[in-house]
């Protein structure tokens, strides 16, 4: 059997199921990959000096990594960037759970946006082809006119976190620990942006060692569920040190909850649909693949 990587994406399942042994329990043979939380390449978390510097655009995200190829057996990002990267067989997208994250478009306290109305034609940072992107259409349509909506690719939750505290973005769509620490820095929620996240194991991984993963992560899902305060510091662990002396995770929410429930061939082709209604992706990066292919179910 060979080692299973994981890659924790900075939420408590992983980390509670490791600390509580249940993956040990399951029999799987894992390791954690994926090192420290950073910006995008490029991205404005990287540069040393950001006193006069405004953050570059980068046009790569949670799509593209997959199209590289990520250095592991499973990980997760939003359902629309996993549901397009299996759709074009660059792993299969695990049927039986998903994820929900807390997100929103923030904006500085002192910010003169207040309502959702006032963000037509304002910039709104976001990561492209990542959560944030599709959120922030997704919830920005039901609003705005398309021709108001306004969309700066960013970089990676690292470096819109930094853009905004560093006050480079007027607003910015984040989720999980960001939003939480901006929260606490004073930041105001102006659209709720909650979103789903899926799961893509590897074309090489043993289905058998994926399932045993879930069992796992389904016993620290009720862990979490029943005694959140236990197990919030492993939050910490999505954030780059230098901001966790502005953290109080006593002040945080539990992140991302972890769904036992299908994702179902509706869902798989009203969200593909949806994404090629919008034109989100150029014709070499569509998929094609049906439901029975893309989606372990």
């Amino acid at each position: 059997m060979t080692r299973f990587r994981i890659q924790p994406h900075g939420r408590l399942q992983e980390w509670v199921a490791e600390e509580n042994g249940y993956f040990k329990d399951e029999g799987l043979d894992y390791e954690f990959v994926g090192g420290a939380p950073s910006g995008a390449r490029g991205g404005y978390a990287s540069i040393e000096s950001t006193e006069t510097v405004m953050p570059p655009e980068v046009r790569e995200g949670a799509f593209e990594s997959y199209e590289e190829g990520r250095a592991c057996e499973i990980s997760s990002a939003c359902h629309w960037a996993v549901n397009m990267a299996s759709s074009a067989q660059h792993g299969q997208m695990w049927g039986h759970a998903y994820a929900i994250t807390p997100a929103a478009i923030v904006v500085p306290a002192e910010s003169q946006i207040r309502t959702a109305d006032d963000l037509a034609h304002f910039p709104v940072g976001v990561g492209y082809h990542s959560g944030s992107h599709f959120s922030a259409l997704q919830h920005l349509q039901s609003i705005l006119k398309p021709e108001e909506i306004k969309l700066d690719f960013v970089g990676m939750p690292q470096d819109r976190l930094a853009a905004l505290l560093d006050r480079k973005v007027g607003a910015a769509n984040v989720f999980g620990v960001q939003l939480y620490v901006l929260e606490q820095q004073g930041f105001r929620k102006v659209v709720d942006t909650t979103f789903m996240i899926g799961f893509l194991f590897s074309n090489d991984a043993d289905i058998d060692d994926v399932a045993r993963y879930f069992h796992a992560l389904q016993r620290a899902q009720r862990d979490i569920d029943l005694t959140p305060e236990r197990y919030k510091q492993h939050l910490l662990k999505g954030l780059p040190e230098k901001y966790h002396g502005m953290a109080d995770v006593r002040g945080f929410g539990p992140g991302e909850r972890i769904v036992f429930e299908p994702y179902t061939r509706e869902m798989y082709e009203r969200t593909h649909r949806w994404m090629e209604e919008w034109r989100l992706f150029p014709e070499e990066q569509l998929g094609h693949a049906e439901y029975e292919v893309a989606v372990a179910s």
